[in-house]
């Protein structure tokens, strides 16, 4: 137990352990070497260990590690990938731990690996006989995609914690609420032809033109329809993300493709989102049979809320000193939530530092959270 690595050197190890999740295959990665570093150090300290391959992923894997025995207890999760990045506006290895005024800099300091360095070091001080009930901890695989990790933990549900805790990076604000997030891809087929003589051919542009124009009064239709003022965006967002579609100038553009994301308030379903969708392109399905078609992206993210109310989250407003916010991004917390428990967003680092260049965390979180992490153990896994 005394060989294992200070913060500092555990952070630098997990960083150094590239494990980046994309969507573009070319910058995609397995994360097996992180999860096999925990997992060795947490074996160390006494944990049971158990590796799960994460079906239809490539190389991707969740750890689940276990001390003490008995029902409940408490999950402290987070995810052991990162996002990619942009090498040229780095101003040092993002795979090395930079420590500059007084602060780690490094890929996945505060998103995530962070928090998996926090629970290390606060876990070397337990014993089995302190605890009366068990305390897990569990790093999941490609958060920053299709969060197929927590999806496939969920699946099996067979740990049933009283309470648990998604150390994303949110300033120690215990977070109780979020919105849903889910991605679309609309086509459009027209048919290409020369320019010269636009009557023959059927330009997929023009028709998205028409599309974006009824999905701006869908944006609107949603800003009016729906409100939730615990976020500072209250309402429901669309987002115009990306589009792409013919060939040349000098031809009509035969195909068309728009990418979109929408987020839904707490109480939102995603069958509503797409029926509002649908009923936005209705229109225009008519007016051009066949030719306008969407489809989901990826897997949708639900909403997540916990109640304010809750044991959970009174006891991480006394602790932190914060209280509890609601925020505009997707987590693992629903997923998580799913397996009967209190559930609550709430690490060290800021969200601004999260997918931007020379990400950092900073040393006056370190105390500050293995405090937290310290009292949440005592409270739910120590015997009383």
């Amino acid at each position: 137990m005394k060989n294992l690595p200070n913060f500092a050197d555990t952070l630098a190890q997990l960083i150094a352990s590239a494990s980046i999740s994309s969507t573009q295959p070319s910058w995609d990665q397995g994360n097996l070497e992180v999860i096999q570093l925990l997992a060795t150090w947490f074996e160390q300290l006494g944990f049971n260990i158990d590796i799960q391959e994460v079906p239809e992923t490539r190389n991707k894997y969740n750890l689940l590690a276990k001390i003490g025995d008995g029902e409940g207890g408490l999950l402290l999760a987070g995810h052991s990938d990162t996002v990619p990045f942009d090498e040229n506006r780095w101003q040092s290895d993002p795979l090395k731990i930079v420590d500059k005024d007084n602060k780690f800099y490094g890929l996945g300091t505060c998103d995530m690996k962070g928090f998996f360095a926090f629970i290390l070091q606060v876990c070397k001080g337990l014993t089995t006989q302190q605890l009366h009930k068990p305390l897990y901890i569990l790093a999941t695989a490609d958060e920053e995609t299709t969060m197929a990790g927590a999806r496939f933990f969920i699946e099996n549900q067979y740990i049933k914690p009283d309470v648990a805790i998604i150390g994303e990076p949110t300033n120690l604000v215990p977070v109780i609420m979020h919105k849903g997030h889910m991605s679309h891809r609309i086509t459009i087929h027209g048919q290409s032809g020369h320019s010269s003589k636009p009557s023959l051919g059927i330009n997929a542009i023009e028709i998205m033109y028409q599309v974006i124009g009824q999905l701006m009064a869908l944006k609107k239709k949603l800003a009016h329809n729906y409100s939730n003022q615990a976020f500072d965006v209250t309402e429901p967002t669309l987002n115009l993300g990306a589009i792409k579609g013919g060939d040349n100038a000098n031809r009509i553009c035969g195909h068309c493709e728009l990418d979109i994301d929408m987020r839904s308030l707490p109480g939102m379903t995603d069958h509503e989102l797409i029926q509002l969708l649908g009923e936005a392109l209705k229109p225009l399905a008519e007016k051009y049979p066949g030719r306008v078609t969407f489809a989901e992206l990826h897997p949708s993210s639900p909403s997540f809320e916990q109640n304010q109310s809750s044991e959970l989250v009174t006891l991480a407003e006394e602790i932190s000193g914060h209280q509890c916010c609601a925020v505009n991004y997707a987590t693992e917390a629903p997923f998580i939530q799913l397996l009967g428990c209190q559930t609550i967003v709430m690490g060290p680092g800021s969200i601004d530092q999260a997918h931007q260049p020379n990400e950092f965390l900073a040393h006056s979180e370190i105390e500050k959270t293995e405090e937290i992490l310290l009292k949440m153990i005592e409270r739910y896994c120590f015997k009383e």
